[in-house]
């Protein structure tokens, strides 16, 4: 008894307040996503908003229950739910019937679904945090950091094989946490390396300079690699020497061809560029065998992966589908499509401005109520906002879910252990993938691949496993203080 009443003082109210903010609101966000003049019973079990309210009600029904349950219990079967959630992926590739080209839903009944990914990413934090929690566990040693990557990879594959590209992508948040955990940040670095080399590559890839015969995008990013293997020298060796040395001949002769090109025959340098880079990879790792230092040979690989990101990153473009790819080439400004691949942020965009700064009104909106935003209630329910509540209630929802990401925050830092601490970092990363994400995507700034705004997007597998997540680690928060029996 003395026990309960201590977890109970130790809740975090502050963010079980945010979370029932914000799960109200998003049911209201619904309501005026769906709402149907002709049908106008807000409650019917046959409207998304009445069905929206149960998966809420039942939310917080299963929040109560999470907070029965001792932490002691995630630590003891943590191996145990993740390995029965890749057993759930794994099936649901062969069980799952086709929704729009994606077998990850699994029917209950005739009209409730459940999607097992969105399940998935509480087992493989739980899993992460436990492993993580051993004795002499090191990200620096090699043999434990390529399990973790291993854990957080194979539930990203059994998704892309449901063809679930976009919820798989969810799960690099993961990344960010063992950021935190101590992981070498020249690992984020190169993630961010391949984000340019792609951006740049594909979008200037058919872009000639001038009237020579090169790419600007191959040239561009074959630049590029060769900059960043000079700078990462220089930030993890301070070997001045070996900078100077790869500095002057490469850009060097970098310039020359160039000069040569413009001015005396064009032609197409970028394979002696290759040849270039390819003398830089024989150097470090000829530096590093001579120094024994392994420092060289992570920059080599770097160089390596660096210099053929260009071909990779076209032959990969060219392996998506249609659509994806014509979205890619929309976002990036390759193509005009407004009435197809566009369609859907164009009228994103118009829905939002159209707000104003106070709104339109609650089921007031007109884009909205002559649906023309496909997908409105779920990947694109912030336009909603934007149109109903304007700035103002655009600016609200970003700032409460500012006040709960740094919420999180202050909870992750006041883990015991390794476990409370890296459960903590991943469900904060993860939520902030989605914000970021899914509001980008709606303004045009990143990507549509399709993945819901927490707490707002119609869905109760969404809903449910938000709600899974967070209050498993709210639990946790709460033993903090008690004494281990």
């Amino acid at each position: 008894m003395q026990e309960q009443k201590s977890i109970f003082l130790s809740i975090d109210w502050i963010t079980i307040s945010l979370y029932v903010i914000l799960v109200i609101w998003g049911w209201f966000s619904v309501c005026g996503a769906c709402y149907d003049f002709s049908h106008p019973d807000l409650f019917s079990w046959q409207t998304n908003s009445g069905k929206q309210l149960v998966w809420g009600a039942t939310s917080l029904a299963l929040a109560i229950v999470l907070m029965l349950v001792e932490k002691r219990f995630y630590d003891t079967a943590a191996y145990i739910i993740y390995i029965c959630m890749i057993l759930l992926l794994l099936i649901t590739i062969f069980i799952a019937p086709d929704t729009k080209g994606s077998h990850s839903w699994i029917p209950i009944g005739s009209s409730v679904k459940l999607q097992p990914a969105e399940f998935a990413k509480f087992a493989v934090a739980l899993a992460l945090g436990k492993f993580m929690g051993e004795y002499g566990f090191s990200l620096n040693n090699t043999k434990h950091f390529a399990t973790v990557v291993g854990m957080i990879l194979l539930p990203m594959l059994l998704i892309v094989a449901q063809n679930e590209t976009g919820s798989a992508l969810v799960y690099f948040a993961f990344f960010l946490m063992l950021y935190r955990e101590g992981m070498t940040g020249s690992l984020l670095f190169s993630g961010f390396a391949a984000v340019v080399y792609f951006v740049v590559g594909m979008k200037y890839r058919a872009t000639l300079m001038g009237y020579m015969p090169v790419s600007a995008g191959e040239f561009t990013v074959l630049l590029l690699a060769m900059l960043f293997t000079i700078g990462m020298t220089w930030v993890y060796t301070k070997n001045v020497l070996m900078v100077k040395i790869m500095a002057f001949s490469g850009l060097g002769a970098t310039l020359l061809m160039l000069l040569f090109s413009i001015y005396v025959i064009p032609f197409n340098f970028c394979p002696i560029m290759v040849g270039i880079n390819a003398l830089f990879v024989c150097y470090l790792l000829g530096t590093a065998i001579y120094h024994r230092l392994y420092k060289y040979a992570l920059i080599a690989a770097f160089c390596v992966g660096s210099t053929v990101a260009f071909y990779v990153c076209d032959k990969a473009f060219m392996k998506l589908q249609d659509h994806q790819r014509t979205r890619i080439e929309v976002l990036l400004g390759m193509k005009d499509d407004p009435k197809n691949a566009g369609y859907n942020v164009n009228q994103a965009k118009i829905a939002i401005g159209s707000g104003g700064l106070a709104g339109k009104g609650f089921l007031n909106g007109t884009q909205t109520k002559l649906k023309y935003v496909p997908e409105q209630h779920t990947d694109f329910i912030f336009c909603t906002v934007g149109e109903e509540e304007g700035f103002v209630g655009s600016a609200g929802v970003l700032f409460f879910y500012l006040m709960f990401i740094w919420r999180l925050i202050v909870l992750a830092e006041r883990q015991p252990d390794t476990l409370g601490r890296v459960y903590g970092y991943s469900v904060l990363c993860i939520f902030l993938f989605h914000l970021f994400i899914n509001v980008g995507m709606v303004l045009g700034l990143t990507p549509v691949i399709g993945i819901p705004l927490p707490f707002f997007s119609y869905g109760g597998s969404g809903l449910w496993g938000f709600t899974i997540l967070l209050f498993i680690f709210l639990r946790m928060d709460a033993e903090r203080n008690l004494k281990s029996s």
